[in-house]
């Protein structure tokens, strides 16, 4: 009887969980199903307006511009230089000051008259150059048969170009000493300085073997570093369109000659045999090492008078006092054979001057004056290209187009093209609406929407019927910016990427970079500005108009004045990566003839909804 109750309790309990079982129902099963989170694409309309720079501030710049190119739609673009010398304070020429040599009573009979005399003056400015080499292999990259290989073989002798570095050898050579037997045959190859490197040259546009006039000029003009106009309390901006050459502001001729470039490591072997060194001649070996640049020499009888000469004088006391003195040089070109323009490093850039003074030599016995005498002896003394510098960049010939489309461009009239020069012309983009303070439908709508932006990207497409010339001369990289100050957006300071290709190739997560299609032509540029718009419509921030520009260098967001091109000629804030580089791009504007619709700009949105 127990037995058959607990049976029964049993089957009951198992009844009533089943019975549980098929009633229940999963809470918020139909809410969690109307969630699903979903991605999607969708355009909004983008305001493209063209603006243009009279001129751009250029005594900042971190390079200098020199040469001529000429585009087929921007016209032709020349660059010459000013600038300032510098020197240290006070400097000795020989061994003695020039007070000590001019002393009655000397106090000591090795202090004579030293007699400096320059022998050779060379002004030097070096190229950019890339000696990037991934694997570490002695190889760079652009000469590099593999260049993520190390065990790769450059130069198709038998050894790698890992085991030719480290065994001293020459990597780019099957024949490192040049004596007729292959490397790995070779058992001496001492002749072969290792030391020795091969550059690639960056920064160059046109044709590098071309032939041109380089002239150095006196100048005559005190650069200020304090303006005049405003009472000597703030300091000057110099602007690309001010030439102290045509203006007359020159003297002495300092060089003129035709010269065409040498992209070889200049090389100075020793000027005298070590002779304690029996089995090895100095004058055969390398002593210095020089990475590529124009070296050209320049006046001697200049430098005599108004370097050495003044030894000892006020204009050589301090380096603002030496600057008043000699106020700097131009330095210009002409005549080209072909086109050429050049970015050079104008950090690294000096003149050299050499000279030779007479020494009191004795002989190693300075007490017996017997064997004492006066022997020739050399020295070097560097000045700096630094100071104030100027870079003057003219413009001309440019397609009537442009000019057009400058006086027909307003708020209200968005352009059916955009002209982007470095210095010269830039656009302005708009989004959502063409009037930001009234028209705001479009943008407003968008903040009711629980949309999380994935990407929002900017297109501009090249215009195709522009002339059909070299994809060198195109822009290479576009940059976006907050047009009303300059400063960058959002986007370009999260992007972290960086790439030691060449100075304009990192931040590509941000874009810009000139873009080719599946023929190799160069068809588009594209910006990833993510945040900047999630902000606008998140975050409520404000809806300001961008610039777009070319530049020389996507790294560098410096801020500079320009002078708006307009009738009033305003002041505007502008990115000196504009100004650091002469080519250009014709874009597809947002208001285009009808045939070319499909590649107006757009915004175009990838959002998640649920």
């Amino acid at each position: 009887m127990h037995s058959s109750l607990k049976l029964l309790v049993s089957l009951s309990f198992i009844a009533l969980i089943l019975s549980c079982n098929k009633d229940f129902t999963p809470v918020g099963k139909d809410l969690l199903a109307d969630q699903t989170l979903s991605t999607k694409s969708q355009s909004f309309p983008v305001f493209t307006y063209q603006e243009g720079v009279e001129k751009v501030q250029t005594n900042v710049q971190p390079l200098v511009q020199l040469g001529s190119i000429t585009h087929p739609v921007f016209g032709k673009s020349q660059a010459s230089l000013v600038t300032q010398l510098s020197l240290g304070s006070n400097p000795i020429f020989g061994d003695s000051s020039q007070t000590q040599e001019e002393e009655e009573n000397p106090s000591s009979n090795t202090i004579i008259p030293e007699n400096e005399t320059v022998t050779a003056v060379y002004l030097e400015i070096p190229f950019f150059t890339n000696q990037n080499d991934r694997d570490n292999d002695g190889v760079i990259d652009s000469l590099d048969a593999d260049p993520d290989d190390p065990e790769s073989n450059s130069d198709g002798d038998e050894l790698s170009d890992l085991l030719e570095l480290q065994s001293g050898l020459n990597p780019l050579s099957s024949d490192s000493d040049g004596d007729g037997i292959l490397d790995h045959n070779d058992d001496e190859n001492d002749t072969y300085e290792s030391e020795n490197k091969v550059y690639e040259i960056d920064s160059l546009y046109g044709n590098p073997n071309a032939s041109f006039d380089l002239k150095v000029y006196e100048l005559t003009y005190f650069l200020n570093s304090l303006d005049p106009a405003k009472n000597f309390e703030s300091t000057k901006v110099y602007y690309s369109n001010e030439d102290y050459f045509e203006k007359g502001f020159y003297n002495s001729i300092l060089h003129d000659e035709t010269i065409t470039l040498n992209f070889d490591e200049l090389r100075f072997n020793f000027k005298e045999d070590d002779p304690t060194t029996e089995d090895v001649d100095e004058t055969t070996r390398v002593e210095t090492r020089l990475s590529p640049r124009i070296r050209v020499p320049l006046d001697t009888t200049f430098f005599q008078e108004r370097i050495l000469d003044m030894e000892g004088t006020a204009s050589l006391e301090s380096n603002a006092a030496f600057q008043r003195a000699l106020k700097g040089i131009i330095i210009r070109t002409d005549n080209f054979s072909e086109d050429l323009y050049m970015l050079l490093n104008i950090q690294e850039a000096t003149i050299e001057i050499e000279y030779e003074y007479d020494q009191y030599d004795t002989n190693g016995t300075p007490d017996d004056l017997t064997d004492d005498s006066t022997v020739k002896a050399t020295s070097e003394f560097t000045l700096n290209l630094s100071g104030i510098r100027v870079n003057t960049l003219t413009n001309s010939d440019s397609n009537p187009l442009i000019q057009e489309q400058l006086a027909s461009s307003s708020l209200d009239e968005p352009t059916d093209k955009i002209y982007v020069q470095g210095g010269r012309f830039h656009g302005r983009i708009r989004l959502f609406s063409r009037n930001n303070e009234v028209n705001q439908a479009i943008l407003n709508d968008l903040k009711t929407e629980n949309w999380l932006i994935n990407q929002a990207k900017l297109v501009f497409y090249l215009d195709p019927e522009q002339p059909n010339f070299s994809s060198e001369l195109f822009a290479s990289r576009l940059y976006i910016y907050r047009h009303d100050s300059g400063q960058p957006l959002l986007d370009y300071f999260s992007d972290n990427s960086v790439t030691s290709a060449s100075a304009n190739s990192g931040k590509t997560t941000y874009g810009g970079v000139l873009e080719f299609d599946e023929s190799n032509r160069p068809f588009r540029y594209a910006f990833d500005v993510t945040n900047h718009v999630s902000n606008i419509i998140r975050n409520d921030t404000i809806n300001f108009d961008l610039g777009l520009v070319v530049t020389g260098d996507i790294n560098d967001n410096t801020i500079l004045d320009a002078i708006k091109l307009s009738t009033d000629n305003s002041k505007i804030k502008y990115p000196r990566g504009a100004t650091l580089n002469p080519l250009g791009s014709v874009l597809i504007g947002s208001h285009p003839e009808e045939d070319l619709s499909d590649k107006k700009v757009q915004l175009e949105l990838t959002y998640s909804s649920y």
